[in-house]
């Protein structure tokens, strides 16, 4: 700092103390950057006001002259005019470049040098731009002793020219390096005349005494000469600035070997010279806040008084100085014009958008297409081709390899033709090339492309083009492609553009994963008339000639989707998610501690930050959308810039980990943050003042979640002690407290010492009502009276995770800890639909402002969009996954139990329900189903087993046998006895029509299952460990055999009926002998429970699959392992089937195994390859069901979805 700066801090220091408030003051110098948060908290730490301003005033006098000026304004604008004349005598001249936003302090002698020189003056409105300036002057301190080259190069409307321009206000740059001047021509487009012209005015300015000549040079090789001349003797240490140079024929004609400074659209135009060269490339252009800076002093309106159009215009203007001012300069003429030119700049009118005083072309496409006009007519075909690019994506040279059909180094040469030009961008990243489009450039080609457009269309609805572009980029950018041209994509085909973008909407979470799924066998599951499925088909058709292997899902007709998108945009747990108040962004958190924010549309990522140091989880919009705050395991909140990832502020005050953020609803100041912790305390924060506005203090366990009324007036939280508060968001005072705990004492599992974990709560639209979450159970209560109004079962088996009010309606959304997402109508306490597509615990559920739309976040890695209206339309009945399966010939039958107690008998080709029972009172545990096709039976949850008449849908015997829930039934060959097994260790043999039975007994833990036996033999296993051999006709145990210390999860007979094996939860599998009841072979080397295995045809080999997801073929005569089939994604550390193996199926060749999980798979058994996947919309599939000739797989996933899976020949 100044020492006489410095003086009048110290002189006045006295007065500064004793008047100023520093909380303010510090807001305006962290905004300058003038003052660090840091610096900040170290004056907040002093205990009164004349300490902090003492600190304050401490910390400036060590600072530079920036602060000083910083220090001075702010005493300005916060309304301390006095103290601020007591320091105006002192206020230092800063250096345009000291690294700050100020660029005043130009002295006399700059503005003399380049005045002399014809530098042009800043632009009538004009914002700093410090970064690019600062390199540009330490590429010109390298011209200081030797001549050179350096060269500002970028696409049209950049800045250079102002950069350039800018980076010469500066005194000690001049003084050293060019004491002798600086010398601006303004070159642009010019044939050898005009380049003539311009050479003998630079003639004339520089030996104005005619000291070398009497006259003009007369033609171009003369002036060069002159030039060398006058550099050399009259201008040694000087600078000569050559602006818009394009040619490099004409930039050889200023070769006399000096100091020269370009600005250019040609990176290349400097290769035709020698000499040292220094390259500055502009490609970033303004921020947005620099943008609303530009537009504000146009139209003499402060930045927080400019329309909400602003913002947009902004948006649009995709960083260009040169739009921006153009659309500044016509708001200035025409101040009522914003919506007209934001329209203008969405639908790509360009001849609209004219008028720059500053700039030498009269509308925005002529400046930009100039550029392009200057291309080979060649090149200038395949720079069109470049409109199939996406935006903010960079792009591999392959992709331009298939665009072009072309070799790599072919298309590598013309692409860098385009970079040279600053007509695209390139990124190199060790050896490979990556290639890109300003946003302006692409809007401009997709323009000008508009009538030429049948390629793209080409391109966007193939499968073989989606297919190598989302393995390159991924599919959110794809997604938001088809929805950015929608226009002109739906005048070619509207309805294959809505088959494509809802392909890859409902399949990104899949595209993205490594290895890269096969997106013909994805195609094929989309609906019949879908495009997608007839390119899928056709491909298929194709490759399966050649030997490849698909699979069509024959039943999928009955398909319904209910959600828009599905989007995978974290590697660990998404622990919650939410919109932004406009609905066109969400921000999304979770276990692998990022903050993410992408596009509600098409997934397409927008923000990205490393937000925590631990699980983040839960983040919250502001009112504006300016902001997003998170807050997390490690204790800290934070809050966000949502546009730029920039963090605003860091809060410290709660001591454990602090479970949920929210933001009032009110979108004025002040904003209000209310958070909560597992340290009992509610806490406000002014976002304004940066600070802890209340503590709410009275929960005596941990706040799990907290939320503003409607009218911002209340804050309620909820809590495990048993309670939900409201307080008062004002003063902070409690208004009342509910006792959730209470209704719960009359539920039949009450514990009273156990306490009741209030879950989370939200407010009704009018903020009459609040509903709580607690259990599985919901309450709505009166916000006046207290009253419970309504108190709602959710369900029997799972727990609530999260629920949200729908605006202005009486719906909620409930997520629930079995992987699903619940509807209903808490006035009528009614089940309105259920969501389900997770594979995991679904954490949270959140709707949009106007509840057209809600989202849903999981331990699956997923965040799926659901369309409000689409669900409440759709039906709430599902399959369980308890089914049997027939296969007559050419015909698959499948009888299945519903989630509505009906018994389903479907046509497995057609997907038509042949019969439907009645609704049956009891729970139903498991079915049956006899070789006519017309006899069933099905166990129930109380230990009955009933045989009923499909057609007539009579049940025509029942019999009450089990004293707990039967698990299997099956029909003997002839159909007349049913044998069933139950929880409580026994099975039952019992002729239906006679009505005689017998009870096996002798396990001592539940029955696993058994197996029909010639002969009257059955062989049972179960939980103890044990599998027993039964005579169905004496009831007799002829052999009990201990096969394993831990729970048997499954036994399979060999096809030749000389042995049998067992798989166990003790990590082995075992081999047994019939004969002799001994074992075989104990096969070790699982590293989890053992959970299936199957015998091969041939009897020669045995498939064991665990929950790891690996599955080993063994040689059943040496006991020997083969190979070992695992398909881990290295990159999410995934198994084949995302966890357990459930079912193994040999082909009848023994060529073939297919295993289920959480997908299905088919191997190829001697090599270990992966034939194909298929993705299910659900996981866990229990069991499979395959037909004799091995064409034909049935199951049932985790949504009760029904799969009839056909191999294709």
């Amino acid at each position: 700092m100044d020492m006489m700066a410095r003086s009048y801090l110290l002189q006045n220091c006295e007065a500064l103390e004793r008047d100023i408030k520093t909380s303010y003051i510090m807001d305006h110098m962290i905004a300058d950057e003038a003052l660090t948060l840091l610096e900040e908290e170290k004056v907040k730490a002093q205990t009164t006001q004349r300490e902090r301003a003492a600190m304050l005033v401490k910390i400036i006098l060590a600072k530079d002259n920036y602060a000083y000026v910083s220090f001075y304004n702010a005493l300005l604008h916060e309304g301390y005019k006095d103290l601020a004349a007591l320091l105006q005598d002192g206020i230092p001249i800063i250096s345009p470049y000291n690294g700050r936003n100020s660029m005043d302090g130009v002295t006399s002698y700059v503005k003399t040098i380049l005045c002399e020189g014809g530098v042009p003056q800043r632009p009538v409105v004009f914002v700093t731009r410090p970064e690019l300036a600062n390199k540009i002057q330490q590429k010109l301190y390298k011209l200081k002793s030797d001549p050179g080259w350096v060269i500002v190069y970028g696409m049209a409307g950049c800045g250079k020219s102002v950069l350039a321009a800018e980076a010469l206000r500066d005194h000690s740059l001049l003084k050293d390096c060019f004491p002798g001047g600086v010398h601006w021509v303004s070159v642009g487009k010019q044939d050898k005349a005009g380049l003539l012209m311009k050479l003998q005015n630079l003639c004339l300015r520089l030996d104005q005494d005619f000291t070398y000549s009497q006259r003009p040079p007369l033609n171009i090789e003369e002036a060069k000469d002159r030039l060398r001349l006058l550099f050399l003797r009259k201008y040694p240490r000087s600078l000569l600035v050559l602006d818009d140079i394009w040619d490099s024929w004409v930039l050889k004609s200023f070769d006399s070997h000096c100091q020269v400074l370009i600005t250019s659209r040609d990176r290349s135009v400097t290769d035709s010279v020698a000499g040292n060269k220094y390259e500055v490339p502009v490609e970033s252009g303004l921020t947005h806040e620099k943008s609303l800076e530009i537009l504000s002093r146009f139209v003499n309106i402060e930045i927080t008084e400019l329309p909400e159009k602003a913002d947009c215009i902004v948006k649009e203007c995709k960083g260009s100085p040169l739009v921006v001012s153009l659309i500044g300069a016509l708001l200035r003429d025409f101040p009522n014009r914003w919506e007209y030119y934001l329209k203008q700049l969405q639908n790509k009118q360009f001849k609209r958008i004219r008028k720059s005083s500053s700039y030498d072309y009269e509308a925005l496409d002529e400046a930009m297409s100039i550029s392009v006009e200057m291309l080979p007519k060649d090149f200038k075909e395949y720079y069109r081709d470049l409109s199939v690019l996406q935006k903010d994506v960079k792009v591999p040279s392959k992709v331009f390899c298939i665009l072009w059909d072309m070799e790599t180094e072919e298309a590598e040469d013309i692409l860098q033709e385009f970079v040279n030009k600053s007509l695209l961008f390139c990124d190199r990243n060790g050896k490979s090339f990556q290639y890109y489009l300003h946003d302006l450039q692409l809007d401009f080609l997709t323009e000008k492309n508009r009538s030429q457009l049948q390629e793209f269309c080409a391109l966007m609805f193939s499968l073989d083009w989606i297919k190598t572009k989302t393995e390159l980029v991924g599919p959110a950018h794809l997604i938001h492609e088809y929805a950015e041209y929608s226009q002109i994509l739906d005048e070619k085909d509207a309805i294959a553009r809505e088959n494509f973008q809802e392909f890859l909407s409902l399949n990104g979470h899949l595209l993205g994963r490594q290895p890269f799924p096969d997106i013909v066998q994805l195609g094929l599951c989309q609906p019949e008339s879908s495009e997608v499925y007839r390119q899928a088909k056709l491909k298929a058709q194709q490759e399966v000639e050649k030997g490849s292997f698909y699979v069509e899902w024959i039943n999928k007709k009955s398909m319904k989707n209910m959600y828009r998108l599905v989007v995978r945009p974290h590697t660990d747990a998404v622990y919650h998610a939410c919109f932004s108040q406009d609905r066109q962004r969400i921000a999304s958190c979770g276990a692998d501690k990022m903050l993410q924010v992408f596009k509600a549309g098409s997934g397409e990522k927008l923000l990205e930050v490393k937000a925590h140091d631990d699980e983040v989880l839960c983040c919250t919009f502001s009112a504006d959308d300016r902001f997003v705050a998170t807050c997390s395991a490690d204790r800290k909140v934070k809050v966000w810039n949502s546009r730029t990832g920039q963090l605003v502020c860091v809060f410290e005050e709660h001591a454990e980990q602090v479970n949920c953020c929210q933001f009032n609803n009110t979108n004025h100041r002040p904003f209000l943050l209310a958070t909560c912790s597992n340290d009992t305390f509610v806490k406000l924060w002014d976002l304004n003042k940066k600070q802890c506005r209340n503590t709410l203090f009275g929960h005596s366990s941990s706040v799990t979640h907290c939320r503003f009324s409607p009218d911002d007036k209340y804050v309620a939280s909820c809590s495990a002690d048993g309670t939900l508060k409201l307080w008062y968001a004002h003063s902070a005072n409690e208004l009342k407290t509910i006792d959730i705990g209470y209704c719960f004492r009359n539920v039949d599992d009450y514990q009273d010492d156990v306490e009741v974990l209030v879950k989370c709560c939200s407010w009704s639209s009018n903020g009459t009502t609040v509903l709580v979450a607690a259990k599985n159970r919901l309450f709505l209560f009166d916000v006046k009276t207290s009253d419970l109004l309504t108190e709602v079962l959710i369900s029997h088996h799972s727990t609530i995770q999260y629920c949200d009010f729908c605006p202005n309606s009486q719906m909620v959304a409930v997520a629930l800890s079995h992987y699903s997402v619940e509807i209903w109508n808490i006035e009528s306490s009614s089940k309105i639909a259920d969501c389900r597509g997770h594979m995991s615990w679904v954490h949270s559920v959140t709707f949009s402002l106007d509840g057209s739309l809600f989202l849903t976040s999981s331990d699956d890695q997923t965040i799926r969009i659901w369309e409000t209206k689409k669900v409440c339309e759709s039906s709430a009945v599902v399959l369980k996954r308890e089914i049997d399966v027939l296969f007559p010939v050419n015909e698959v039958f499948i009888l299945a139990i519903d989630s509505m107690k009906h018994l389903q008998l479907i046509n497995g080709f057609t997907g038509h329900t042949v019969y439907q029972t009645e609704e049956q009172e009891p729970f139903i545990c498991c079915c049956c189903l006899y070789e006519d096709i017309q006899t069933a039976a099905f166990g129930e949850k109380n230990g009955t087993v009933k045989v009923l008449n499909l057609s007539s849908g009579n049940i025509l015997k029942s019999r009450t046998g089990h004293k707990e829930a039967v698990q299997h039934c099956q029909f003997t060959s002839d159909g007349k006895t049913l044998i069933s097994s139950s929880d409580d260790s026994t099975i039952q043999v019992w002729n239906w029509q006679t009505e005689e039975f017998i009870l096996l007994k002798g396990h001592k833990e539940p029955v696993k299952n058994f197996h029909l036996l010639k002969h009257s033999g059955l062989l049972s296993w179960s939980f103890d460990g044990t599998v027993k051999l039964w005579n169905t006709v004496t009831g007799e145990l002829e052999r009990d055999i201990i096969c394993h210390e831990d729970t048997i999860l499954s036994c399979v007979i060999s096809p030749n009926t000389t042995m049998f094996s067992t798989t166990s939860a003790d990590k082995t599998a075992k081999v047994w002998s019939f004969e002799s009841s001994s074992v075989l072979h104990t096969l070790t080397g699982h590293d989890g429970c053992v959970r299936c295995c199957a015998f091969s045809l041939d009897n020669e080999l045995l498939a064991t699959g665990d929950d790891n997801g690996e599955i080993r073929v063994w040689n059943v005569l040496r006991g020997e392992l083969l190979h070992l089939y695992s398909h881990a994604s290295k990159s999410e550390g995934e198994s084949a089937h995302g966890g357990w193996v459930t079912d193994l199926r040999f082909s009848p060749d023994s060529q073939i195994l297919v295993s289920s999980g959480g997908c299905i798979q088919w191997w190829n058994v001697a090599t270990g390859q992966l034939l194909q996947t298929f993705y299910t919309n659900g996981t866990n599939l229990k069991s499979l069901h395959v037909s004799p000739d091995f064409k034909v797989c049935v199951t049932v996933d985790n949504l009760g979805i029904l799969y009839v899976l056909q191999i294709m020949k």
